[in-house]
């Protein structure tokens, strides 16, 4: 494992300090290859750290693109959609003019036309990404690679883009990039907040099967990952 754990006094100050590496990886991408994309996690952590790297005036926001690693099966209008997130507290003021590439593509479920048409809007993304921000929850999952779910092998395996999958604990059908395709970045990071998520990822730190804490996946996969984390 190459893992990189970096520790904040608080929230705020690690909202800054990781829109800051986020934002030079942005600015890194556009000199060397002309554009950006990103891909970050929804929920109610990355909050401040949307706010912030939105606020960042030195990118040429118009060639940077957003995406998200996974989204819940609803449409951009509901409370528990990632995208509303996105668009209220990242994309607005310097970062109003980026392109946002959702998950979500209409119709009731996540069925095999609708990844299709995911998809077709996805491979239209620059690759590498510039920089990929992940989450964790209390039962190891990050990005929708849930214990239990119903595709969570094909997640971590194929080439993707991205796939539909189903799990006890997701709540929605959901959305997610496969893991591989998420490696395929320059700077690979995991935000987490509280002891809680301390714990969990010292768990997943240690022996057990992927399959119990999918978190593992990524922790294992050789790629440096740098774990910002504050109380």
């Amino acid at each position: 494992m190459t893992i990189d754990r970096r520790t904040f006094a608080d929230k705020p100050t690690l909202a800054i300090e990781l829109a800051e590496a986020v934002a030079d990886r942005i600015r890194t991408a556009i000199a060397e290859r002309g554009a950006a994309a990103i891909a970050v996690s929804g929920g109610s952590t990355p909050a401040r750290f949307f706010q912030a790297l939105g606020k960042t005036k030195d990118i040429d926001w118009s060639k940077v693109i957003v995406t998200l690693v996974d989204e819940r099966w609803v449409d951009e209008t509901n409370s528990r959609s990632n995208a509303l997130l996105v668009n209220e507290r990242m994309l607005q003021g310097p970062a109003a003019t980026a392109r946002f590439f959702p998950l979500y593509s209409g119709g009731d479920e996540p069925d095999a036309a609708a990844v299709v048409r995911t998809n077709a809007l996805l491979a239209q993304l620059p690759e590498p990404f510039a920089a990929v921000v992940l989450g964790m929850g209390s039962d190891g999952h990050t990005a929708s690679f849930f214990p239990g779910g119903d595709t969570l092998s094909e997640a971590l395996t194929a080439d993707g883009p991205a796939i539909a999958i189903r799990a006890p604990g997701a709540g929605e059908p959901r959305i997610t990039f496969t893991l591989p395709r998420l490696l395929r970045t320059d700077g690979l990071y995991l935000h987490i907040e509280g002891e809680e998520k301390a714990d969990v990822l010292d768990t997943a730190l240690g022996d057990g099967p992927i399959e119990d804490m999918p978190i593992r996946a990524v922790l294992r996969s050789g790629h440096a990952v740098t774990v910002y984390w504050c109380p």
